[in-house]
Formats: structure tokens, sequence, C-alpha cells
């Protein structure tokens, strides 16, 4: 297992490492550039394909890993497909509809090659067949997980470490409990990101751009997917979701204060996570290693979540919420003056968290 899987980890690394400097002049040459705005950080055009990079370091590690002698044809295919519409939308600029299609497309593939949940168990109630419902759940699953790692695409190195640290949380589930394929899709995975973000850290030669983004969150979905097949527990089916934290923590905030400032819900703002910290004097990198202790935190959590009781299960919840809702108040996500459990706190014990400037 773990032979097979060091060999995959090192032959994506390896290609990356060399096949990233030709995708830049592929991208500078094709026109697939990001250009500089008033809400972006970055300050010159940046070649954004760099998730054709780290697709050829799978496909590479795919033979290298022997992955080609299991029945994994859907998910290749489907790959196939994001890593297409991904390249399309970095070259283009699709419309959201044209994305959003296209991957709906992409988990009705996958669904119907049979990757889907069938059976939600609810503790001390019973388990409940989900039937019909199982495939709009698995689609809606796919479709989402595969735009998280777009949501916080901000910040040189930020969304392939996320990434990362999501992918490390889901090899460790999958290493105690001995799912050779998933570890071995995991090993693989790492090794391109690794390879990629020598030339994404800050400061970036490359960004992954929509290519790297859809396909990594693409590749998420399916590694929880698969670790969920067929039978999954109420809170076991929330353990994927806190793995993906920081983009569901960062969305969660950006459509409370989206409401809370009346603006549309889709309206786009520089108030992000990465924004906030930015704003509050961290450096870029010293902006991308804190969201990388944030995952970190999300990550534990998850892992905690996996091997906990119910009543743990509970409690960890309980208490990531009040950590998630405390970090908000501090950076100001919503709004500098939105401080409620601050202000409760302070009411309470007279004291503050932060000093008051």
């Amino acid at each position: 297992m773990y032979i097979q899987a060091a060999l995959a980890f090192f032959a994506s690394l390896v290609t990356v490492l060399a096949a990233t400097p030709l995708v830049i002049k592929l991208a500078v040459r094709i026109g697939a550039v990001d250009k500089p705005n008033e809400r972006k950080v970055h300050q010159k055009l940046m070649p954004r394909l760099g998730g054709l990079a780290i697709f050829i370091g799978a496909i590479a590690s795919y033979f290298a890993g022997g992955l080609y002698e299991q029945k994994v044809t859907a998910i290749t295919v489907g790959a196939i497909m994001i890593v297409a519409l991904g390249m399309l939308d970095d070259k283009y600029e699709l419309s959201a509809k044209v994305k959003f299609a296209g991957q709906i497309i992409v988990g009705c593939l996958i669904v119907y090659s049979g990757l889907k949940v069938d059976l939600l168990t609810i503790p001390y109630i019973g388990d409940f067949e989900l039937g019909l419902w199982s495939y709009p759940i698995t689609v809606f699953w796919i479709v989402a997980f595969t735009n998280a790692i777009n949501l916080i695409d901000g910040l040189d190195g930020l969304s392939a470490g996320i990434s990362a640290i999501g992918i490390i949380t889901i090899a460790i589930m999958a290493a105690l409990a001995g799912k050779v394929l998933i570890f071995t899709l995991c090993a693989i995975l790492l090794g391109s990101i690794i390879g990629f973000l020598f030339y994404n850290f800050h400061p970036a030669k490359i960004f992954m751009g929509d290519t790297g983004a859809l396909f990594l969150g693409y590749s998420i979905s399916i590694l929880s997917l698969l670790g969920l097949y067929k039978s999954v527990t109420l809170f076991s089916f929330i353990v994927p979701v806190i793995i993906l934290g920081v983009p569901v923590f960062d969305t969660t905030f950006a459509i409370i204060r989206r409401i809370a400032n009346k603006r549309p819900i889709s309206s786009p703002d520089k108030s992000h996570l990465h924004h906030r910290l930015l704003a509050l004097g961290f450096s870029h990198r010293k902006t991308v290693l804190a969201i990388y202790a944030f995952g970190i935190l999300f990550g534990i959590c998850a892992l905690l979540l996996s091997e906990s009781t119910l009543w743990g299960t509970i409690f960890i919840l309980f208490g990531l919420l009040i950590v998630t809702e405390v970090i908000a108040e501090i950076i100001g996500l919503v709004h500098v003056r939105y401080k409620p459990f601050l202000t409760i706190y302070k009411k309470m014990t007279g004291k503050t968290i932060l000093r008051e400037k």
C-alpha cells in the first residue's frame, strides 16, 4: 500500500516540477492570463493554466501508481471533462451557466457509474433509503465541492495549500480505515499540489486558474464520496464539509455580510477572509499561512469527528462554531462593528479578547 502510494507521490511531484515551466509558456502563448483589477491582489498579468500541470502530474502517477488496474474509468473521464472545462474558462472566461451545466453533466456521469450514497443513518432514529433522492444529492455534492476551492482562489498558494491540507486529512482517514485506493489517490494529488506550490507560492509565477481549482474540488468530492460510498451516518456526512471548512466559512460569512449590508448575495466585494487579514496588516505570506493554520484546525476537527461518539461530535461542532464566530468578529468579516459574541463576553466578564483600538 505505502510503496505504491510513495511511487505515485514522487511521480506526480517530479512531473509537475518539470511540466509547470512548459505550462507557463503555453498559457502566455495562448493568452490564458489573469488580468489585474480593483478586486485582485496581483498587479501584473499572470498565466493561469497551472491546473494543467497538476493534472499532467496526476496522469503520470496514475500509471506509476498502478491505478490503471483499478475500475476508475468514470472518475477518470469526469476528471478529463472537468479539466477541459477549466481550460476553456481560463482561456475564454465562460459564463457561470456554461460552467454549471458542464459540472452537472460530470456529476451525472459519476452517478450513472454507480458511485452514489444510497443509505443515510440518523442516530437513535434509524436507516433511511434515499432512493431517487440519492441521484440529485450526489450530483449536488460533486458540483458544490467542485466549486469550493475556486471560492478561495485569491492569493498565491492559498487554494493549493488548503486543498493539500484537506487531502492530507482524507489520506489519514483512509490509512486508518485501510482504504488503499483512496490513500493512493490522495498521494497522487498531494505530489502534484506540492510540486505546483514551488511555482505558485508567493511570489507566484503562475496561478492554477479554474483548471486547477475545479480539478482539485472535483477530486476532493470524489475522494469523499469513495469514503462515504453507499452508506453514511448523518454526522459522517458532515466530515467532508468540515474538511473544506475554510471556503465554507468564508462563503457563509460573505452571504451574512451581504445580507447585513443589504447588498445582493452575488455581488463581489473585498471583505473576504484574505482581504480582511491583509487589511489588518498581515503580509501576503503571513495571510496565506494564517489561513493554512485555520485549515489545519478544520482538518483536526474532521479527524476527531470521524472517530467521535455522538455527544463528542455535538461538542466538537458546537466548539467549532464558537471559534469560527469569534475569528469572524475579530477580523471584521461581516463588519468592523459586528461583534455580538465579543460584546456578550465583555458584558459577562468585564474583559475584552482584543484591546480596543
